[in-house]
């Protein structure tokens, strides 16, 4: 766990020092909402989308993320290097992917007072629980599917293209799941917390899968070709 905490924080000040997510994920997720917050001056149909744009922001955000950070990665043998050092593949995998998290997790906070904000979704005292356990839940497994696709890519050409051709269908079920569960938190009249909490409980169940998988896979993903 220590290595996978000292690959996080590597990862981490290399962004810092990049400042990507400041500089253009941010801006272009909050640029979106606003957007739409313009285009959709029905209220009810705003309310009703607030959870589907933040979650379909945060997926294009994902992609710019790993994008980048596997980019840095390849280009100067930065991750060949670390896979041949002493450090477990396993806990590169972990590094990367909690550097992951944390980075969504700050943008899916952001986004979420952004909708609370603009389109005036509500959040009341019983539902906060059930909010906030959604967007842990949601943010986990988007960085566990970004880190693990983004392996799979990163020694092919084309590997922008690729990595949205390839994550977008296994990132599906997680997004409808994160959407509903988020509209159930903002207190939906379409569905209640208690199929709120069925679909967090998917979320827990994608998350937990993909963790995994990409843990076992993460080494032999990366091996050079031959």
């Amino acid at each position: 766990m220590k290595q996978a905490l000292v690959v996080a924080r590597k990862d981490l000040l290399v962004e810092l020092r990049a400042r990507l997510l400041l500089v253009r994920v941010v801006p272009f997720a909050l640029l979106v909402l606003v957007l739409f917050a313009v285009a959709l001056d029905s209220e009810p149909l705003i309310l009703r989308a607030a959870a589907g744009l933040v979650w379909l922001t945060m997926l294009f955000s994902l992609l710019l993320l790993v994008q980048r950070a596997y980019d840095l990665e390849t280009q100067d043998a930065a991750l060949e290097v670390l896979l041949t050092s002493a450090v477990e593949p396993v806990q590169v995998f972990f590094g990367k992917l909690l550097a992951a998290f944390v980075q969504l997790l700050v943008l899916a906070v952001l986004l979420t007072l952004g909708a609370v904000v603009l389109y005036g979704s509500t959040v009341s005292g019983s539902n906060v629980v059930l909010l906030v356990t959604t967007v842990v839940s949601a943010a986990w497994g988007l960085a566990s599917v970004g880190t693990l696709y983004g392996a799979v890519v990163a020694n092919m050409n084309g590997r922008d293209s690729l990595l949205a051709l390839l994550a977008l269908p296994v990132l599906a079920p997680l997004l409808i799941s994160a959407s509903r569960a988020t509209e159930a938190a903002f207190g939906s009249q379409t569905i209640d917390a208690a199929n709120g909490w069925a679909w967090v409980a998917l979320l827990a169940v994608f998350s937990v899968v993909f963790s995994a998988a990409g843990a076992a896979a993460f080494a032999t993903l990366l091996e050079p070709e031959a």
